[in-house]
């Protein structure tokens, strides 16, 4: 039996459209984990970078620099951040497999839409084939939070974030190691990687 792969992932995320499209590159599909962003965060006294100005400007650069260098569909929504919300409970009572999820990740991120309408949310239910109420429901909105909270216990501070078995790799870049200890989990046993683990916070004494 193979390593168990799980992917966590937020439709806010421009860097989770880009990790998406790698996904293929996984010896087995992994299992799909919509989790809110801003509530991960939050737990752990984070700014997202869309947040910050001058940062938000810059990722966004690098968002559609690397779209246009790696052959990607990209055109963001008319506004950013947004609430993701509406859109994770759509996925959710839709099932949420990889079809779906790409679905609602390639409406957000390709067309321009404004996320922010209830145009939009209508028009992602009705690509994915399911009512708006039926997002609603106590049972996704359960599902979502607990997947949420799972997350958060097990972790994970952003998206999107591969788990390996019990390792975590951030970000879309994170593929790439993710990839490199899949083939040999060996790189996270090297003198370095240990010391490094290991390694004192010379500011633990602040305050």
């Amino acid at each position: 039996m193979g390593t168990a792969l799980d992917w966590y992932f937020d439709v806010v995320s421009p860097f989770s459209w880009f990790a998406l499209q790698r996904l293929d590159a996984l010896p087995s599909e992994p299992a799909l984990h919509p989790v809110v962003l801003g509530a991960v965060l939050s737990h752990w006294g984070q700014k997202g970078p869309a947040e910050i100005p001058g940062k938000r400007l810059w990722t966004y650069r690098v968002c559609v620099r690397y779209a246009q260098t790696h052959g990607i569909p990209l055109r963001f929504p008319a506004a950013h951040p947004f609430n993701p919300v509406p859109y994770l409970r759509l996925a959710v009572a839709a099932g949420c497999g990889r079809r779906v999820v790409h679905h609602v990740f390639e409406y957000l991120w390709t067309t321009g839409v404004d996320p922010r309408t209830e145009a939009a949310v209508a028009g992602a239910a009705e690509r994915l084939g399911v009512s708006v109420d039926a997002a609603g429901e106590a049972s996704v909105r359960a599902r979502l939070r607990s997947e949420t909270a799972a997350a958060i216990e097990r972790g994970v501070f952003g998206v999107p974030t591969l788990a390996v078995g019990d390792e975590l790799f951030w970000g879309n870049d994170g593929m790439d190691f993710a990839l490199a200890y899949l083939a040999e989990p060996a790189v996270l046993d090297t003198a370095e990687m240990r010391r490094v683990a290991a390694l004192p916070d010379g500011l633990a004494d602040r305050g």
